[in-house]
């Protein structure tokens, strides 16, 4: 049996199925732009980065088209891998249910009865389920999905997260899938500050150790539109949010309720972050003499 390869290294494999989900406006579509173009051009997302050009296939069920061409644009030109079948763009029809034969085979065929390396369906909802009103369509996709595995795709779906933060619907699904990526609000995290979440993979089929670890990440766009992200190991973020609130005044209790984190580990970083002031003082004191 061939072995599998990265899409992007090290965490997105070929012929994989995976799942990104998150709660409303966190910014689960921009990440999953972010790994398919990332993918069509060879280049890096998040620190992930694609050993060559993939076609990628990106299928819509809601978006209006605008926003999607504006939101690539960000990412900067269009890959010429990369390829759209949008709702939006379907006039008075909608998309076929992809819950359905009849829709599996018009995907199919508007893939050019060539599956691309990878498919990315945004978003779960808005593909699947809506013919029949079926509020969890996946045991009617389950093996379709591994289908396209089998076929050599790499399928991300994008799901969104009900209203305990957990994915949408019964957790089944991740039997069979390879990967799952979680978008979680920071606990200091606003609305107004859009797309800032934490990444948390929560399963990961052949990889482990820094690779899993979760990141807190943001989007901000920078004055000619072009998309800027930042991200840090989530520990890393945390003391830095801790350090903040030491230097405002608050004592370990008041910053573990500002957090939403526990006690104990509200003192240990404030132990880090004693432990980091006392070696740039030193290191300060040793550049003096």
């Amino acid at each position: 049996m061939p072995s599998r390869t990265a899409v992007l290294s090290p965490l997105l494999q070929t012929a994989s199925l995976n799942l990104l989900y998150g709660p409303r406006g966190m910014g689960k579509t921009f990440v999953a732009m972010g790994m398919a173009w990332a993918a069509a051009s060879g280049a890096s997302f998040l620190g992930w980065q694609a050993s060559r050009s993939h076609r990628v296939v990106w299928v819509d069920g809601e978006m209006p088209a605008a926003d999607i061409k504006r939101r690539l644009a960000a990412f900067g030109p269009a890959p010429d891998r990369m390829e759209f079948i949008l709702s939006d763009s379907s006039g008075d029809r909608r998309l076929p249910d992809l819950a359905e034969f009849a829709g599996q085979e018009a995907l199919w065929l508007a893939c050019g009865e060539c599956f691309p390396d990878v498919l990315v369906l945004d978003n779960l909802s808005s593909l699947a389920g809506f013919h029949s009103n079926d509020p969890d369509p996946w045991p009617k996709m389950q093996r379709y999905f591994l289908m396209l595995r089998r076929c050599g795709t790499t399928v991300i779906i994008v799901h969104h997260a009900n209203k305990h933060g957990g994915q949408r619907g019964s957790s089944r699904k991740e039997d069979i899938l390879d990967l799952v990526l979680a978008l979680r609000p920071p606990p200091d995290y606003t609305q107004s500050q859009g797309a800032r979440f934490e990444l948390h993979v929560e399963k990961a089929r052949d990889v482990c150790g820094p690779a899993v670890a979760p990141i807190e990440a943001r989007l901000s766009l920078l004055p000619d539109g072009q998309a800027h992200w930042e991200w840090n190991p989530l520990g890393q973020s945390n003391l830095q949010r801790v350090i903040a609130l030491l230097r405002e005044g608050l004592n370990p209790n008041q910053v573990a309720r500002e957090l939403g984190i526990s006690k104990s580990k509200a003192y240990r970083l404030r132990e880090q972050a004693e432990a980091q002031r006392f070696a740039a003082s030193t290191d300060t004191y040793g550049d003096s003499r």
